[in-house]
Formats: structure tokens, C-alpha cells, sequence
């Protein structure tokens, strides 16, 4: 099981001092942020992407790429990248550049993002939305895995004797987990591919997002790649703890009622009975997050968001230490109990290109006798 941190890169009022804070001192932030990620012991780093206030994550692999010079073992990810409005060239360019500048500690999660109006400032049209999802990502399937390309399609210029450049480290494209929570066509074309799908379940009950994985797994099946308990599945979250569940309480509260997000809506009691959110002690993380397989089935990563709605840069990062002090622990050695031994770990480029060696070695095998 990897687990990590994941940000939505919003830049938020902290309500209990009425300050904002600066783009820079987010930006700052997101990297102290991943550097206690690898330092704590975790697994992942992951930001989003926006083109829109209060939002300032527009360039992820930017970041990506300065956190790759600071870290050594972490795998830096993408909350979302916009499969939709980004030229899947580019998108093979520049993961591809980053894999190599961070010996391969590299996969993506691709989603066509929440944000209307991001379609025409990038001259698409929202309406082809799920046409944009499958043919941009069929081009960014070649392009990684082709060395000329030649492509035609609806929404793009023609590509004649193309080469993506650099090529892909190792010749093994970055790892891809489809991101969604409500559209089943992303999961179709996830288990198509043999791709991770990423539920970002951290809004909705359980029963929805049990019903886009059960599809998911199914049809993962169908195309060949596996059983359905094989396929390869990652869950969103969120926590705020203090070693006593009633200071947590108290302290998140008036972040929750304010955030942007989900402030003004449903009570923070009522929201963390029915989502993935726990607001408490380290004990009530643990016994929250080792729950989500008995809901999803046994699965391979876990991103908590922490460093949202106003919380100051102080505060999460007091988190994630309470976090790798005394949950991260406990939550390893759980997961690592109950995986059953024909549940595949997470990809990453070592086990991807071991398996990509290992194939080539027994075709010429076969080849020559």
C-alpha cells in the first residue's frame, strides 16, 4: 500500500486569523509539504491542476520538478491533469522530461477537471468533453509507446513522422491512474487500458464510489488485464487529528465551516458520517482508513488531502508529523497483513520495466527455441 498527500492547491482565508496567504507562500508551502512527505516515511506526493483563483497550481510539472531536486524516494504525482484542454503532446513531453530528471519516480492521474469554463480559455468545447478524454489519450498512448508517429483525429492538427521528445525513460512510460467521481466512462477506459483508476472519494458516500470501482474491476477483468481483485485502485481522503479527538474537533471547525469547498453546507458531524473525512485522534484515522477496503476491496494507493481550506502551512505540517509518529506505522503493517499474495503492489518504473525486461526476454526465448 503507498500512501501520500495530495493537494487541490487552493490558496484560502485562514479564518481563525483573517489572513490570506500569498500564491508564493503556497507554492513554498507545497514544497515543505512534500519534503516531510518523504521524510515521515510516506509514499507519495500529488498536486492538482488549476487555471483559476483561488487555485495556483497551473504548472504541476514545474513543481513536480523542483520537489525531484529536493527528495530521493518519494513518487511525485498529479492530482489531475486536464487530459480535456492540455495538448496531449505536450503532456507526453513534458512527464517524460520529468521521469528522467527524477529517475523515474513519476506517475499521473488524468481527469478532465471540474472547472467549466477552463474549455474555451484553451479553445475546447466542453460538450466534447469524453470525445477529448478518449482520443487525446489514445495519441498519448502512442506517443509514449511509438517511436514515429503518425496520428489523425477530430480535435487536434494531424501529426506526420512525429517524434515525442525525450522519449520516455527506460522506454516505460510513467504509470497512468484515470481520475473521476461520477463519470463510468473513465472507468471503461481505464480497465480498456489496463490503467489505475483513482477515486477521489472524498465528497460523496461510499455507495457511489462503490459503484464506479465495481465497474471499474469488472471490466478490467473483461479486457484480460486480471481478476477483478487485481486491478489497480487508489482512494482520496482527508483527516485533521490531535492526539485528543475534541481539540481536533474544536481546531478544524472553523475551517470546515468556512472552506470554500464544503463550508456552508452539511455540519462537519454530519459530513464525517457519511464521507471519507475523520476529524478526531490518530486512533479514529487508523480504524476510518483500514475500513475503505472492506468498501472498495483490497487496493494500492491512499492520498490524504491535508493542506486545505485555510489550514496554515504550521499546522499540516504538525499533521503529517503526528501522522508518520503514529498512524502511518500501524496503517503499513494492516494493509500489509490483509493484502492477499495475488494482489499486485502499486506500479512504479523499477516493477514496470522488471516486467517489460522480463516479457521481451521470454519472447526471444520462444524466438529461438
Amino acid at each position: 500500500m503507498e500512501l501520500g498527500v495530495f493537494s487541490v492547491s487552493d490558496v484560502t482565508l485562514d479564518p481563525t486569523t483573517n489572513r490570506m496567504p500569498t500564491e508564493r507562500e503556497r507554492i513554498k508551502a507545497s514544497v515543505a509539504i512534500a519534503k516531510k512527505v518523504e521524510e515521515i516515511g510516506m509514499d507519495v506526493y500529488a498536486i492538482g491542476e488549476h487555471h483559476n483563483p483561488p487555485f495556483f497550481s497551473s504548472s504541476p510539472t514545474t513543481l513536480l520538478a523542483y520537489i525531484a531536486a529536493q527528495t530521493e524516494r518519494i513518487t511525485l504525482s498529479t492530482a489531475t491533469t486536464l487530459i480535456t484542454t492540455n495538448d496531449p503532446v505536450k503532456i507526453a513531453e513534458d512527464f517524460a522530461m520529468l521521469q528522467h530528471l527524477a529517475d523515474g519516480r513519476v506517475d499521473l492521474v488524468l481527469g478532465r477537471g471540474n472547472t467549466a469554463p477552463v474549455y474555451p480559455w484553451f479553445g475546447k468545447n466542453i460538450q466534447d468533453s469524453l470525445e477529448l478524454t478518449v482520443e487525446n489519450y489514445a495519441l498519448l498512448r502512442k506517443l509514449w509507446d511509438e517511436e514515429v508517429v503518425n496520428w489523425q483525429g477530430k480535435h487536434r492538427t494531424p501529426l506526420h513522422n512525429y517524434t515525442s521528445t525525450p522519449q520516455p525513460l527506460d522506454g516505460v512510460a510513467p504509470f497512468v491512474w484515470h481520475g473521476s467521481i461520477r463519470t463510468p466512462q473513465v472507468a471503461e477506459l481505464a480497465a480498456y487500458y489496463g490503467d489505475g483508476f483513482f477515486a477521489n472519494n472524498i465528497f460523496w458516500p461510499k455507495e457511489h464510489y462503490m459503484q464506479l470501482i465495481g465497474l471499474y474491476r469488472e471490466r478490467y477483468e473483461h479486457y484480460g488485464h486480471g481478476t477483478a481483485d487485481q486491478a489497480i485502485v487508489g482512494l482520496g481522503g482527508q483527516f485533521f487529528m490531535r492526539k485528543n479527538s475534541q481539540d481536533a474537533v474544536n481546531e478544524f471547525r472553523p475551517y470546515f465551516d468556512n472552506a470554500p469547498v464544503y463550508g456552508h453546507g452539511p455540519s462537519l458531524e454530519d459530513f464525517t458520517a457519511q464521507t471519507p473525512l475523520t476529524v478526531g485522534s490518530p486512533e479514529q484515522v487508523i480504524e476510518k482508513t483500514l475500513a475503505f477496503a472492506d468498501y472498495f476491496g483490497d487496493y494500492q494507493r491512499q492520498l490524504f488531502l491535508i493542506d486545505h481550506a485555510g489550514l496554515p502551512l504550521k499546522t499540516v505540517l504538525e499533521q503529517l508529523d503526528l501522522f508518520g509518529e503514529e498512524v502511518l506505522p500501524v496503517l503499513k503493517k494492516e494493509f500489509a497483513a490483509r493484502k492477499p499474495a495475488h494482489v499486485p503492489d502499486a506500479p512504479t518504473h523499477a516493477s514496470r520495466k522488471a516486467a517489460r525486461d522480463a516479457k521481451q526476454l521470454a519472447s526471444e526465448s520462444v524466438t529461438n527455441g
